[in-house]
């Protein structure tokens, strides 16, 4: 199958400010063009779009495309899992939304430290197993945010997993606190084929500083700037698909143009990646991918991925103003740590927030 999924998280929208409002239309459309040009792979998952990103797919794929036509990734919620029978109920609850019958790759979602213990205390690998041999999973794997000794613990512990979801991209290949390079290794070392996401760390390698750029486009002229986070994540040898967040028809062209005869990057190409790599990290401050984990249950309804983009593109003080009429400000950030908690990227977010206060709200 070719290397490009479609990732049902970052949808066309009608209101941007509202992550239902979903555009039918469009979406509609991209799932079509998708499938026409021999793209397979969709990936949703329990909490994306306020929960509704699997009522979405069920509408845009299912019921519009036979089953055997398209593959169904899906996950269970650790960080929403309390008690044993939240498991088989979410599970239930999935099917419904999806109306998929079944799943074609099954994932427990985000285990680190905290969800794994999850997992392990509620028996979810067990269930997940019961349910393939039922013929409601084909392949089990898990999709991974911690240090790569982490993996090595869960994958000697689980040989039954198939596959592993990693954040693979060249911004954060040698990145100490994501560890893409180390966590890939790890998996191939366990004979594990990879699932790659935030190939684009939400947006971050398609809006590079212009000296980056120029370098890319002498190269290539007529490839855009994210084909290249794509293209590295896809060129490593054990990566079975890399999956993209569309948000627009316009960037479904884009991917499924040089994806569909797929040529991996050669060794200069990878080292140009990595010149890039340090272009940006000398102007990047913080490296929000924006998916929005922090958001969901902050009791002060704090905006964090907008105001984080703000900071990192010096916005002016009625960019972060206007934000703040309808959300709570950085500075009535509570302290709280759930954010903390639930952040993939492991950034120390209150203090991040003090900061920001720091710059916009100092009068």
């Amino acid at each position: 199958m070719k290397k490009l999924g479609f990732g049902f998280m970052r949808l066309p929208l009608l209101d941007g400010k509202e992550p239902t409002s979903f555009d039918k239309a469009q979406i509609f459309g991209m799932v079509d063009a998708f499938l026409e040009r021999g793209f397979t792979y969709f990936d949703t998952a329990y909490m994306y779009h306020s929960g509704k990103s699997e009522e979405m797919l069920r509408e845009a794929l299912v019921e519009r495309h036979p089953r055997e036509s398209f593959l169904l990734a899906d996950k269970l919620p650790t960080m929403f899992l309390k008690k044993p029978e939240d498991v088989p109920r979410i599970f239930a609850e999935q099917l419904t939304r999806t109306g998929a019958k079944y799943f074609d790759f099954y994932l427990l979602h985000c285990l680190d430290t905290e969800n794994y213990a999850i997992a392990e205390r509620l028996k979810c690998f067990d269930f997940v197993l019961e349910q393939k041999k039922k013929g409601l999973v084909r392949h089990f794997g898990f999709s991974f945010h911690d240090s790569a000794a982490l993996l090595d613990e869960i994958l000697t512990a689980h040989p039954e997993v198939e596959f592993v979801q990693l954040q693979i991209n060249y911004l954060d290949w040698d990145n100490e606190r994501v560890q893409s390079r180390l966590c890939y290794e790890t998996a191939v070392k366990h004979g594990k084929k990879v699932i790659v996401m935030e190939p684009v760390k939400g947006g971050t390698l398609a809006n590079i500083p212009p000296l980056a750029e120029q370098m890319l486009k002498e190269r290539e002229p007529s490839l855009s700037v994210p084909s290249w986070a794509i293209r590295f994540a896809a060129t490593l040898p054990e990566v079975m698909m890399v999956l993209s967040g569309m948000s627009n028809r316009a960037q479904l062209d884009d991917n499924t143009s040089y994806m569909r005869d797929f040529q991996p990057l050669d060794d200069e190409g990878r080292a140009l990646c990595m010149q890039v790599r340090d272009i940006i990290n000398h102007e990047l401050e913080i490296a929000c991918t924006a998916c929005h984990y922090c958001t969901d249950g902050c009791p002060a309804g704090i905006a964090i991925p907008e105001y984080f983009a703000l900071y990192n593109q010096k916005a002016e003080k009625d960019k972060y103003d206007d934000i703040a009429a309808e959300n709570g400000k950085a500075s009535e950030c509570l302290s709280c740590g759930q954010c903390e908690d639930h952040c993939p990227q492991h950034l120390p977010i209150i203090g991040l927030l003090q900061r920001v206060a720091a710059k916009y709200e100092a009068e």
